[in-house]
């Protein structure tokens, strides 16, 4: 059954870059409401947690690395058939194959600096929401 919150997170390089405001924009824009939204950095440690399901990949180490390399704006929103919908408005993981006007074709660098994280399932989302935010800070 969907639910109405998913979960993301503006990646390190597009922080860098300064568009957070701009991404922020295009997330109201498209109806979400933020729910719960801070600026933090990760630790290697805590990215490697995050992305645990990645531990036997190949690209693990780089990964943790690039999440812990700067500041990250994770957020929880919601929107009716909020996972999906986001999954639309982020686009493609590689930005060369993301649609004109998505978050990624818009700002991101690179397969690998693909500027924001969006669930891919309700499960996933409150998984990741609660990773990075307690009971007491989901408005």
């Amino acid at each position: 059954m969907a639910t109405n919150r998913t979960f993301t997170m503006i990646k390190p390089d597009a922080v860098e870059a300064g568009y957070t405001g701009a991404i922020i924009k295009m997330i109201e824009e498209a109806g979400f409401r933020i729910v719960a939204i801070k600026k933090t950095q990760l630790t290697s440690e805590r990215a490697g947690q995050f992305y645990a399901v990645h531990r036997e990949r190949p690209f693990y180490n780089d990964l943790r690395t690039y999440m812990s390399s700067g500041a990250i704006v994770p957020m929880i929103l919601e929107k009716e058939n909020a996972v999906a919908d986001f999954r639309k408005l982020i686009g493609a993981t590689n930005p060369a194959q993301a649609e004109e006007g998505t978050i990624r074709k818009l700002y991101a660098r690179s397969l690998e600096a693909n500027a924001i994280h969006g669930s891919d399932s309700d499960e996933n989302a409150e998984i990741e929401g609660n990773f990075f935010f307690s009971a007491t800070e989901q408005y």
